[in-house]
């Protein structure tokens, strides 16, 4: 194709944060490009937190082939991924924003990292590896208070994104070059704290919003994997009185917020005469549960948190809805293929594929997808694969959930012990074993490389000794500028 691309990832954006997904947010330019390209109706994070889910956008891999397990365990631009492809070629690869990298010292893919926010002092959340060794719940009570109509840093931050994407593409966008470039633009929002500036907040009055579905609340606790889940991360018992409301009001003002940013960028794009020969993708690195089932930031399977809005737009994109699942380990080959190296250049045991190939052709019912967890709160790893209407969970050494995603699009039903439906779980086991590793042998492997990890921290007392905290300060590295 040889074109140039541009990439704009936002944070923790469920496909109900998305107005074209019949989300509650309103987001006019997302909305925008869907219109003129192909929305991804089936599309996944391979991990529902960011560390493991953004070293799989890059790299091309699942978590079990690169081995960034946790938030602890970040990317450092092994294993390399599309964009040293590109540097390869001599194609200019730029990002702007957040990475959540180990450091901008490394070779992460990118020529410059502008305003680059990476883990904090190249670590990352540190606690979440100590899983098997201390279950004890951290403070969450902060997150019920930081809600509303306000300002924070992050918000301010992703103003300074918008500026710095609008400013490369009104000055380097025009440069004369003999190879295409790659822009990857990447904003904090809507990623709690849940403070949303006050003209976007009023869109949404919290008495008028849905409330969250708590379907099967109750019971589907009772799973031990998920009851320790839900105590480890119990960010629901922490509101009072009408709080929640408020906190998911300003989730969709968030998502608002963060749309008339990428707005801003698409004008200046299209002002800058580069529209038509530009492919874009628009990507989240994984969802938010936002108060359903009781849960609210991400770290489970359910739809909320592992599916992500994804949408491809530009001259080369058909035009519609695509319902074959598709994942970010997709994005390798689709900006191969859009930069004119072509995926056939790509590594054969990479697992995904072209967007523009994807989208192309008819529903493919036999298309599988997975994402995995194994972090904090996790008492084991767990595997989702997504095939056809099915949606199938193994957890290491205890019972896995099934859902019928057709039939049961807020997974209400689980049918993972149901006698009649042993048939398409025993399938589903096999094929997840078969084509993408044995949950047994890959959670051991998370705990062992954990455990290794946990060690060259200093050990447990060494990483207690740390300050916890709840989401990543913006550091906003100006190297590179």
């Amino acid at each position: 194709m040889n074109q140039n691309t541009i990439i704009i990832m936002t944070d923790e954006q469920s496909r109900d944060g998305v107005s074209c997904y019949g989300g509650v947010a309103r987001t006019p330019n997302i909305d925008q490009l869907a219109a003129m390209g192909t929305r991804f109706d089936t599309a996944y994070a391979p991990s529902p937190i960011c560390v493991p889910s953004r070293a799989s956008f890059q790299s091309g891999r699942y978590v079990n082939q690169h081995h960034c397990w946790s938030n602890a365990q970040p990317y450092s631009g092994e294993p390399p991924g599309w964009g040293h492809r590109l540097q390869q070629q001599g194609m200019e690869t730029v990002s702007i924003g957040k990475l959540h990298y180990r450091s901008s010292e490394d070779n992460n893919g990118f020529d410059r990292e502008l305003a680059a926010t990476h883990v904090l002092n190249g670590e990352g959340w540190v606690f979440g590896l100590l899983r098997r060794q201390d279950h004890t719940p951290y403070d969450v009570r902060p997150f019920a208070t930081h809600i509303g109509a306000g300002e924070d840093e992050y918000s301010e931050y992703d103003r300074t994104v918008r500026d710095k994407a609008v400013n490369w593409l009104k000055t380097e966008a025009k440069a004369k070059r003999d190879k295409p470039w790659t822009l990857f633009v990447s904003f904090l929002r809507p990623h709690y704290p849940l403070l949303c500036p006050k003209p976007f907040f009023d869109m949404y009055p919290p008495d008028k919003i849905p409330k969250p579905r708590y379907a099967g609340y109750k019971s589907e606790y009772r799973h031990p994997v998920l009851n320790a889940l839900r105590s480890y991360y119990s960010y629901d018992d922490v509101f009072q009185e009408g709080e929640k409301q408020i906190a998911r009001a300003s989730y969709f003002g968030l998502c608002s917020f963060v749309d008339s940013l990428i707005g801003d960028i698409l004008k200046t794009l299209e002002n800058s005469g580069h529209m038509s020969d530009t492919s874009i993708i628009f990507v989240s690195d994984h969802g938010e549960m936002n108060g359903h089932h009781g849960l609210w930031t991400k770290m489970t399977m359910h739809e909320h948190a592992v599916g992500i809005p994804m949408i491809l737009a530009g001259a080369s994109a058909p035009e519609g809805v695509c319902k074959t699942p598709t994942s970010l380990v997709d994005i390798h080959q689709t900006v191969l293929e859009a930069s004119g190296i072509g995926e056939k250049e790509t590594d054969e045991s990479l697992p995904g594929q072209s967007l523009f190939k994807t989208a192309s052709q008819p529903y493919d019912p036999h298309r599988a997808v997975i994402s995995e967890y194994h972090d904090g709160g996790s008492i084991t790893g767990f595997i989702m694969i997504r095939e056809g209407k099915w949606k199938y969970i193994a957890y290491a050494g205890f019972a896995p959930q099934l859902f019928d995603l057709e039939n049961d699009p807020f997974e209400e039903n689980d049918l993972g012990l149901k006698d009649q439906h042993k048939d398409i779980r025993d399938h589903l086991h096999e094929r997840l074993c078969n084509e993408f590793g044995d949950p047994e042998v890959i959670s051991e492997a998370a705990f062992a490389e954990q455990a290794k990890r946990i060690q060259e921290l200093g050990g447990i007392d060494a990483i207690h000794a740390r300050k916890n905290f709840d989401h990543t300060p913006v550091m906003a590295n100006q190297e590179n500028e």
